[in-house]
């Protein structure tokens, strides 16, 4: 899942299994592609490439599994035709989900979504149910640990953040997408390392659920990106730490 914030999505910190790991190189794999098929294989003048790759370099993807990616979506390379997709719906107890998916195949993916959803008490939806409930963001991050958190405020503010949220593991950085890349390179320019760098889909609002019905949403999010094809679930759900860590414990 992307990103750390309630807002966002729920991002799980348990460690990654060797199998985990694979499913995790076979969904960037797919970014990959999509982002070379899209802007060309230069990460140098394709910013969404750059960024993908970088994320791939940070989750320790092999060098020659980043180049048959990138080769793949430029067509230099055989392999089935990949589209991205996003699927909207409605978790238990009318949370709004966004389903980012890149598939080779359409009809598998949706069915596969659909599924879950049923099984899991939510419901798929048609496009644009709940999509005007996000709005694209730039989102950073960057660990607070020996760093001066009005030192990283000035310099994004200054380059044209939209806000910076501070607590004690986390600086989270939102911008306009248009903002983003200015904002990123500002910060990197100052010597500031970025745990993570995207855009992302942010919810205008969010909802607050009691436990139970928190952790059920939860587990149909967690279930849903454990699919193949489903790259990234945003969704509106606000969630504390304390039920954060239950559920990871769970």
């Amino acid at each position: 899942m992307s990103g750390h914030s309630k807002w966002a999505t729920i991002k799980r910190k348990k460690a990654a299994t060797d199998a985990k790991r694979g499913q995790i190189f076979t969904k960037i794999a797919k970014e990959i592609a999509i982002a070379a098929r899209e802007g060309g294989p230069d990460p140098d003048v394709n910013f969404k490439l750059r960024l993908v790759i970088e994320k791939a370099r940070a989750a320790n993807m092999p060098k020659e599994n980043i180049e048959r990616a990138i080769r793949r979506g430029a067509g230099l390379e055989k392999g089935e035709a990949l589209e991205e997709v996003t699927y909207e719906g409605y978790g238990p107890h009318g949370v709004a989900l966004l389903v980012r998916v890149v598939t080779d195949n359409r009809n598998r993916s949706v069915s596969e979504i659909r599924r879950l959803f049923n099984k899991l008490g939510g419901s798929l939806g048609e496009a644009g149910c709940v999509a005007w409930q996000f709005e694209a963001k730039g989102y950073l991050t960057l660990e607070p640990n020996g760093l001066d958190p009005d030192e990283v405020f000035e310099v994004a503010v200054e380059w044209g953040a939209d806000d910076v949220v501070i607590s004690d593991d986390l600086i989270e950085i939102f911008t306009s997408p248009e903002a983003f890349q200015t904002v990123r390179e500002a910060l990197q320019r100052r010597g500031f390392t970025l745990n993570s760098a995207e855009i992302t889909m942010v919810p205008k609002t969010t909802i607050t659920l009691d436990e139970k019905q928190a952790l059920q949403n939860m587990n149909l999010i967690s279930t849903l990106e454990e699919l193949d094809d489903v790259q990234q679930v945003f969704s509106n759900l606000d969630i504390s730490d304390e039920l954060m860590a239950k559920f990871e414990e769970s």
